[in-house]
């Protein structure tokens, strides 16, 4: 039988993260005099936090680590996280069998679910198929396939994008304020979108002073960088980069020389 899913209701745990916060050890780290005993023994700074978040020097924001468990979303999301590099990846493998067939999941739309088109079959036949009929054509295939004794490996090859992934994710603060900047976006595919900001909602819940301002790029510039391409919706609401300059520069605001390296 067909395990179907649909987009919008995936799961994310926060396995480990926040509680202690070191982002304020090792932005002492840096400019203190005084001994590692005794910057470790200092009480937590929540103003060294902000004032790191704030100075845009986010490297001290790479030892605070978090981890999550992920499922219930799409191999489609799958290929568009893993192109985060500045991350740790453990993927459900989707290819060794275990105690007999491997239970056969989808996740998809139900809009793609529900729309049925015409085809015509290889004996020329035409049949009308909907999204559900072609997964669950996929998933017969694929059990007859493990019943001939064909290998999972060579199986997978056939299997559709909807097929559903699981994950432990690894990411430090810094990684993931960078990623929510890109997959909180309204611009963002609309799976990815909700599995950031399922992550974001757990990150400010456990680390608060590193996550209050943490969201898309718009959020956290002040600005939207996407200019022309920014998403429709936000159009005439949030602030593009370019007007932003176009205003700095009217009131006689200066801009950096881009040629000009800083020293």
């Amino acid at each position: 039988m067909l395990d179907e899913k649909y987009t919008g209701n995936g799961k994310v745990l926060l396995l480990a993260g926040g509680g202690k916060i070191f982002t304020d050890i090792a932005a002492r780290f840096v400019r203190s005099e005084r001994s590692l005993d005794d910057i470790v023994a200092s009480p937590y700074s929540r103003q060294i936090v902000e004032n790191i978040l704030a100075s845009g020097h986010r490297a001290a924001l790479e030892f605070d680590f978090f981890l999550f468990g992920v499922e219930g979303y799409s191999r489609v999301t799958e290929v568009q996280l893993v192109r985060k590099r500045l991350a740790s990846y453990l993927i459900k493998s989707g290819r060794a069998e275990l105690d007999g067939k491997r239970r056969y999941s989808v996740v998809y739309p139900q809009s793609v679910r529900d729309f049925a088109a015409r085809v015509t079959l290889p004996d020329g036949h035409a049949a009308s198929l909907s999204g559900r009929d072609l997964a669950d054509l996929c998933r017969q295939w694929y059990d007859a396939g493990l019943d001939a004794g064909l290998p999972e490996e060579d199986l997978r090859y056939l299997k559709p994008q909807a097929t559903e992934f699981r994950a432990i994710i690894g990411m430090n603060a810094h990684a993931l304020l960078d990623w929510f900047a890109i997959r909180c976006c309204r611009n963002a595919q609309h799976e990815i979108r909700h599995l950031a900001g399922q992550m974001l909602r757990l990150c400010r819940k456990a680390a608060p002073d590193l996550f209050r301002g943490a969201g898309p790029s718009c959020v956290q510039l002040g600005y939207c960088p996407e200019n022309r391409l920014q998403h429709p919706s936000c159009r005439g609401r949030v602030l593009t980069r370019d007007a932003a300059l176009k205003i700095l520069r009217t009131h006689g605001g200066q801009t950096p020389d881009p040629d000009v390296a800083d020293d």
